[in-house]
């Protein structure tokens, strides 16, 4: 064995524990990096040359230690868990914070909500029957009639912007994942090519991962690792990934809640794509038409049955009165044709002398047929019942999305939390691995001072006697 041995093998503990050093220093300085999976040295013993035949001298020591890479301590199964996990609570989150702010902006049940502005209108009917010859008792109740006009179209429009903002979401978010899609099918490639060539690109992996997450929770994708190390992402049995290529999604729809027609995803220059999860798959669900349970279709519909049922309703029995003149009365809303009822209602009397207070041949002072308007507001199939029933139902459902969104917004925090216990830098395991490394370095260090030491005594004082 040549004299040189122990050098060569404390050379190689200096560059080992010199590579571990440098590891663990890399550790720590990303601990608050996004998506970064902390990384360790992989070493493995250099043994013996063997030594065959007559000059064979016994057992050998090995020649040190061998730097053989460096491993990502990520879990597979862990990470897929938090891409499953990101796309049930991004379709959940979605719909829900669409459908709490569908109801907040119907302010119900408050003093600004349409309930109680129903209930004035009924009540200043009554007030106007007890006084058929004021005013002001008209004039409240045609100012609340207008108030009422307003404050449904209000509402209409209300969710009519919202949906158009969902819309416009739908297209950014259309737009990102794509724009994803080609970063992780480039970064597939320079992983094929880096491990290939017998690199470790653990830190393109690290942004690729970090760039599936985006897109699970955008999509629902589903992803898989390939054997050569890229990864395939697929969505709904298709590959939006595959390799070093991607391919590109495409939606199309109508520009405003009006038209009633749904919004589609497809693939550029292919089929459509039936994608039932993600904050994607959240949004079309919230665009829906009305008759395929579109949350903010449903409830802009609500308002259109709304203004049409109190037209019908109110008109109905005005028509059945006649006015102080002896006039017989009219309709007291019109409904604009060809557009939302809700936008187009409008009242008809401008003054006291348009409303049909009193019944046919009752007197000029009657108001019995006022009386009659104030009690539709107390009918089980009249425009306050139908209204109240509007508003618990869409709470009921607002209610139900809000819990689905926490339990899966818990889950993914629960899985993303499992994945950080493995894949995250911890302080003092890294400290503790940095004291080890230089301690191995010092001992590495001494080991090279003792071999020289030795071989200054061999060299320079071998034969040298009585001096």
């Amino acid at each position: 064995m040549s004299t040189f041995s122990g050098l060569g093998a404390a050379s190689s503990a200096l560059a080992a524990a010199r590579r571990g050093m440098d590891l663990v220093g890399q550790n720590i300085a990303n601990q608050t990096t996004q998506g970064y999976t902390r990384q360790r040295l992989e070493t493995s013993a250099v043994g013996a040359v063997p030594v065959m035949g007559r000059f064979a001298m016994g057992a050998q020591p090995g020649h040190g230690v061998s730097v053989d890479g460096i491993s990502r301590l990520g879990d597979a199964v862990l990470d897929t868990r938090v891409r499953d996990t990101l796309a049930s609570s991004g379709y959940w989150s979605t719909k829900a914070s669409a459908a709490a702010a569908a109801e907040a902006a119907l302010a119900e049940p408050t003093k600004n909500g349409l309930a109680d502005r129903l209930s004035g209108f009924w009540a200043a009917w009554q007030d106007v029957s007890n006084t058929p010859d004021s005013t002001a008792a008209a004039a409240v109740v045609l100012t609340g009639a207008a108030t009422l006009v307003a404050q449904i179209a209000d509402g209409y429009r209300s969710v009519s912007s919202q949906w158009s903002s969902a819309r416009s979401s739908a297209d950014s978010m259309v737009t990102q994942l794509n724009s994803a899609a080609d970063q992780i099918a480039e970064l597939n490639g320079a992983i094929r090519v880096a491990k290939a060539s017998g690199g470790a690109p653990n830190d393109l992996v690290d942004r690729r991962n970090l760039l599936a997450q985006t897109v699970a929770r955008l999509s629902g994708a589903a992803g898989t690792l390939e054997a050569d190390g890229t990864m395939t992402l697929r969505i709904d049995g298709n590959a939006l990934v595959s390799g070093a290529s991607a391919r590109h999604l495409t939606i199309a729809g109508p520009a405003s809640i009006e038209a009633g027609t749904a919004t589609t995803l497809a693939w550029q220059n292919g089929p459509a794509v039936a994608m039932a999860s993600g904050e994607l798959g959240g949004v079309l669900s919230v665009l829906a038409p009305a008759d395929e349970g579109g949350v903010l279709a449903g409830l802009a519909a609500s308002h259109n049955a709304l203004a049409t049922a109190l037209a019908t309703a109110v008109n109905a029995q005005h028509r059945a009165g006649v006015t102080a003149s002896g006039t017989p009365g009219g309709d007291f809303f019109a409904v604009a044709p060809g557009g939302p009822a809700a936008l187009g209602l409008s009242v008809v009397p401008t003054g006291r002398d348009g409303l049909a207070l009193a019944a046919p041949g009752a007197g000029a002072l009657d108001s019995s047929n006022a009386d009659a308007l104030a009690g539709i507001g107390d009918r089980a199939d009249g425009p306050t019942a139908l209204w109240a029933d509007v508003v618990s139902r869409f709470a009921v459902a607002t209610a139900a999305d809000l819990g689905r969104a926490t339990r899966a917004e818990s889950g993914a925090i629960a899985a993303v939390a499992a994945q950080q216990s493995v894949a995250g830098v911890d302080n003092d395991e890294e400290t503790l691995n940095l004291l080890t490394y230089q301690t191995a370095y010092q001992a590495a260090a001494r080991v090279v001072t003792a071999v020289d030491e030795a071989l200054d005594t061999l060299i320079n004082r071998t034969g040298v006697v009585g001096r």
